[in-house]
């Protein structure tokens, strides 16, 4: 029984090892072309990471230094009585009282979404009374409308 265990085993190895040959000269030799190729590719590969690496390193430490200095603002004494805005600038511009109080709203910081759900109108409600405060005022942006405001009196 041994024997034949011993037999059937030394066959059976002989068997896988013509096999693998077979497997081996198949890949091997008869694709020999795709593997070389498949091989100078990845080397060729490594070497331009390698290369792209080395000439992209920065050479040359850039330090920024950073200079804090204390800067006073003059503060203006605050008024006692509330601010009324310069009627007789508002009627020559012929800005009305919505377009105002939308100015006021914006010099706040609000946004046309913000403003339009603060006064009950819809978002483009509030950009008509925008565009046309703008062209009032001569602004081209909300920064230049507000500063144009408060230089005329319209605005605290």
């Amino acid at each position: 029984m041994k024997r034949h265990v011993l037999i059937y085993g030394l066959a059976g190895g002989v068997l896988i090892a013509t096999l693998q040959y077979t497997q081996y000269r198949f890949v091997v030799i008869e694709h020999s072309v795709e593997l070389y190729t498949a091989l100078v590719a990845i080397l060729f590969a490594a070497f331009g990471i390698w290369l792209g690496l080395r000439i992209t390193r920065r050479r040359e430490i850039i330090r920024e230094t950073v200079v804090v200095r204390e800067v006073l603002v003059p503060v203006e004494a605050p008024s006692l009585e509330p601010f009324a805005p310069n009627v007789a600038q508002q009627q020559t511009l012929g800005i009305t009282a919505r377009e105002l109080e939308i100015l006021n709203l914006i010099a706040r910081g609000l946004s046309n979404r913000e403003i339009a759900e603060q006064l009950f109108v819809s978002e483009s409600t509030v950009k008509t009374h925008c565009a046309r405060a703008f062209d009032k005022l001569g602004a081209a942006r909300r920064t230049q409308a507000v500063q144009r405001g408060k230089e005329l009196g319209l605005l605290p």
